[in-house]
């Protein structure tokens, strides 16, 4: 294990909007990050990697979403997300009692019915990839955890830090070809991604000014930040 995951980051034209829209879906409160930006800090979370950044970006949401969460909700149907602001994407089909909504700016992520045990919110971190298989073991490389496969689908469990039930890799035929608009952060163990780096990621950016971070991409292409251990423990 050389990295941790840490949280989510979400890409807005207007943070303080979206970010008050995934505040009512989430059950969260939003606080001031600075420079225009907000956190969604849902209430009943159980670490701080359920948080998610919500960040001031000039250009314009373009292409699939290839990154989202899959949320239970807390009732037998969406209507309480649909009055919040979402967009209904599609119904349930056939046997799969699931949504596709979209948020305000365009996002779409999955709804599940409310389940006796199961804590509403996020329960799936789902990234779109043409190797689900490969995906799900370069990431359990560097996070630990154990990985599974389904059909045109692979699941990594367990990777330290992760705050969700599983991270699913989900088959599909074509590439990345745009910035994904949600992405995640980690903690390193190290002081800088070396590791990371010859593991196979590709270095996007340097830290900048005093920044504690590099953006890195994996091997499909989506973009991570990695943090250099925190000093305040």
């Amino acid at each position: 294990m050389i990295a941790r995951f840490k949280d989510l980051c979400l890409d807005a034209a207007d943070p303080l909007a979206l970010g008050g829209f995934w505040a009512r879906v989430l059950d969260a409160d939003v606080a001031d990050a600075g420079d225009g930006d907000t956190r969604v800090d849902p209430r009943s979370a159980r670490s701080d990697a359920e948080s998610i950044w919500v960040n001031g970006v000039p250009e314009p949401r373009v292409g699939a979403t290839r990154v989202h969460l899959d949320l239970r909700l807390s009732d037998a149907d969406p209507a309480a997300l649909l009055a919040a602001g979402a967009r209904s994407v599609r119904e349930p089909d056939g046997d799969v009692e699931r949504w596709v909504l979209a948020d305000p700016e365009g996002n779409q992520f999955c709804v599940l019915p409310a389940a006796d045990g199961v804590r509403p919110g996020p329960v799936e971190l789902v990234v779109a990839a043409t190797d689900p298989a490969a995906q799900a073991a370069w990431w359990a490389g560097l996070l630990g955890g154990t990985t599974g496969s389904g059909p045109n689908t692979s699941s990594l469990h367990g990777a330290t830090g992760f705050p969700w039930q599983a991270w699913v890799f989900d088959g599909v035929d074509e590439p990345k070809t745009v910035k994904n608009r949600m992405h995640w952060d980690v903690e390193m163990t190290a002081p800088e991604p070396t590791a990371l780096l010859a593991a196979g990621a590709t270095l996007l950016r340097e830290p900048v000014d005093t920044a504690r971070w590099w953006v890195l991409a994996d091997p499909e292409g989506n973009e991570f930040c990695a943090f250099s251990p925190s000093t305040t423990g």
